[in-house]
Parts: structure tokens; C-alpha cells; sequence
């Protein structure tokens, strides 16, 4: 049985107006009508416009520091500088692993549940932290907290690379062609998985999409204005929309899967069917975007799987490693060194900033690392 009680971080329906006794300044009244910290977190969630998946890994954050300060009985309000450090190191090794983790994702009811299924990743661990700064800064901005903790406590620093090295070369991609060929088509639910993942892997490779931007779109966002060019319109960071260029092997690919499904080749412009379909069932549901992650994740297993087996290591190791958002580095990469302007890159990727794109580019070191080989050799 878990000692976890359930966190109501619902949007509100109706906003209370009352006072709150835990501050002996009557002048300074706050500015939020919230009496506890669970209260605080949901009003600090839903002042910002956060985007669904925004909203959902920012609860997950919430939730699991709620919890490590409700078992160690602290309140905000009594959260110190060595709370905050502890925490920090509590994220990169929940402990006990008994009571925190749990690698079976169990539904919330369950007493099986854990708010972990490991310890999380350095820039998860980053994320995690700066989602609980936020958190702090806005209860002692808002009145709820006289004092903010962490306004003292450094997050973790990340090492950025020059450039982007998450990518899979051409001969892994191969692999991972090959490992789709692959794949079972004995039930109906596997011809659909096998035709769905493959779109989905073309649509990574040669739109650079991100993952919620693909399951978050609709059927009816693929569309032409009449001129031959194919369009797909997805919702990025920030909400903000954009088009991405659609390759005639997607388009093909997308005709194929929607077949599979028993849907007419053609979507319609308003046509609101998931773009990336859940096989379980009859009904036509969004994938989640774990699913399509393992999904990726199972492709590049036996896709490297297959390069093992030919003897190339280094395929192999690249692809045991690959998430799906490889694929995007992918793509940018490919295009990069193709001498595709990065203006262009950036628009299609949708980086705030081009020196982000930059780190895609590597043809200069190659030309570098050439010249000095060659002078080396006296040429």
C-alpha cells in the first residue's frame, strides 16, 4: 500500500476569496486565494497559458515535490536551502526505491503506484528543479511565502555540446528501414502498427517534428493550397503554430497507413481523426506520446539488432542508445550539411534562436578536419 495521498491539481472551477491566517502582516494580504500548498501549486500552474504537455509534465513535477516535502512534514513555508539541496540529490536517487519507484507505470489508484519508475536524468533533474524555483518564486511573489528559498539555490548546470552528436547515420537509418520491413503483419492490429510506424518514423526523418507535435495534430492538418506542395501544420513550444514541408515518401506513407485503418486515402481540411492512431481497439485514438515513444524504441532494437549482426558496431551502439527525438536531430543534421540555409532550418524546426540550429551544422568541422590531415601528409 502507498503512502502517497492524491493531489487535486484540476483547474479550478470558481475562484474562493478569503483570508489566509498564516501571516501576522495584515497589510500585506496575498495575492492568491490559497490555503494550502497543494492550492498554491495548482494557482501557480494555471497562471500561465501552458500547453497540454506542458501542463501534464509540470504536474508530474509538482506532484512528485509535494509529496517528498509532505513526507518529510514540511510545509512551502518551512522549505530551507539544505530542503532544497537534499532534493536535488533525492531526484537523481530516489530512496528508498520501495516507497518512490516503481518501473510498471501502475494507474494512479493503484497501490502499486510510485511517483518514479527511476532516477531521472541530468536534464531531467534540471527540469524538475526549475519547476520547483518557479513554483517558490511565484508563492513569495504572490504573498504566499515571505521568503523564497530558492531565490539561493543554484540549479544543476548542463554542458552543452558545440554541436548536436544525438543523431543516426545514414547506414543505422537503413537498419531501421529494415527492421520496419520486418515487421509482423499475421493480425490486423499489426498490419495497422507496422503501416502507423512507418509514417511515423518518415514523418521524424524528413519533417523534424517533435514528438507532442506530431501526436498532438489532426488528419485534416496534412493538406495542399493546390500548387503540388504538401503542408502539415503543428503546434510547437510556446503555442505557437507553424507548417512544415511534407516529403512525397510521408505523403505516401500517410495514404498507406490511413488505408490500413480502413480510412479513405484522402483526409478532409477539417477532418479532426488523431493523426497518430492507437492500434488497441476500434476507436480512432491518439496515441500517447509514450507509446509512440516506445515504439520508435522498439524499431531501433531490432534495427540494431540487424547491424550487430552485419558486423557494424558502431550502428548498432547508435541505435541501442536512440530515442525518437534523434530522428529530429536527424533530419536538421542531414539538411544542415546539405547546405540548406539554417534561416530556413530554424523556421522548419522552430528555434527561437539560430545559434540552436547552428549546432546541427557540421560540415566545417569535416572541411577542418580534412585540411589538417592533408597537410599533415604533406598534399
Amino acid at each position: 500500500m502507498n503512502n502517497f495521498e492524491p493531489m487535486d491539481f484540476d483547474r479550478p472551477g470558481e475562484v474562493i476569496v478569503h483570508t489566509i491566517d498564516l501571516f501576522a502582516d495584515e497589510e500585506a494580504e496575498p495575492l492568491v486565494a490559497a490555503r494550502t500548498d497543494s492550492e498554491l501549486a495548482r494557482a501557480f500552474l494555471y497562471s500561465s497559458e501552458l500547453s497540454e504537455n506542458s501542463i501534464k509534465s509540470t504536474k508530474k513535477d509538482l506532484g512528485r515535490f509535494l509529496l517528498w516535502c509532505q513526507h518529510r512534514s514540511k510545509m512551502l513555508l518551512q522549505v530551507s536551502i539544505e530542503d532544497l539541496i537534499a532534493y536535488k540529490a533525492f531526484l537523481k536517487d530516489p530512496q528508498p526505491i520501495a516507497m518512490w519507484v516503481s518501473p510498471t507505470k501502475w494507474p494512479r489508484n493503484d497501490d502499486r503506484w510510485r511517483p518514479f519508475s527511476g532516477p531521472l536524468s541530468e536534464p531531467s533533474v534540471r527540469q524538475a528543479f526549475r519547476v520547483v524555483k518557479a513554483l517558490l518564486e511565484f508563492a513569495k511573489n504572490a504573498g504566499y511565502l515571505q521568503r523564497n528559498a530558492g531565490a539561493l539555490v543554484k540549479n544543476i548546470k548542463t554542458v552543452r555540446d558545440a554541436r548536436v552528436t544525438r543523431y543516426l547515420s545514414t547506414q543505422a537509418i537503413d537498419y531501421v528501414y529494415a527492421a520496419i520491413d520486418g515487421l509482423s503483419t499475421t493480425t490486423p492490429a499489426r498490419i495497422k502498427g507496422k503501416a502507423r510506424d512507418r509514417f511515423l518514423l518518415i514523418s521524424y526523418i524528413t519533417t523534424g517534428a517533435r514528438l507532442s507535435e506530431l501526436t498532438e495534430a489532426k488528419m485534416g492538418a496534412m493538406y495542399t493550397e493546390g500548387d503540388g506542395r504538401w503542408w502539415l501544420d503543428v503546434v510547437g513550444k510556446g503555442s505557437k503554430p507553424r507548417r512544415l514541408p511534407v516529403a512525397p515518401a510521408m505523403l505516401t506513407a500517410f495514404r498507406d497507413y490511413r488505408l490500413a485503418f480502413g480510412l479513405l486515402v484522402h483526409a478532409q481540411r477539417d477532418e479532426s481523426t488523431p493523426l497518430v492512431l492507437s492500434t488497441r481497439g476500434r476507436a480512432l485514438v491518439s496515441i500517447t506520446d509514450e507509446a509512440a515513444s516506445n515504439a520508435m524504441k522498439s524499431l531501433f532494437a531490432d534495427a540494431g539488432a540487424l547491424a550487430e549482426t552485419d558486423g557494424d558496431l558502431d550502428s548498432a551502439s547508435s541505435l541501442r542508445q536512440a530515442s525518437a527525438h534523434w530522428l529530429r536531430h536527424t533530419m536538421l543534421t542531414t539538411h544542415a550539411n546539405n547546405d540548406v540555409s539554417l534561416k530556413a532550418l530554424q523556421d522548419t524546426a522552430g528555434h527561437a534562436n539560430i545559434s540552436t540550429t547552428a549546432t546541427y551544422l557540421h560540415k566545417s568541422d569535416k572541411e577542418r578536419h580534412d585540411e589538417i590531415i592533408e597537410s599533415l601528409a604533406g598534399k
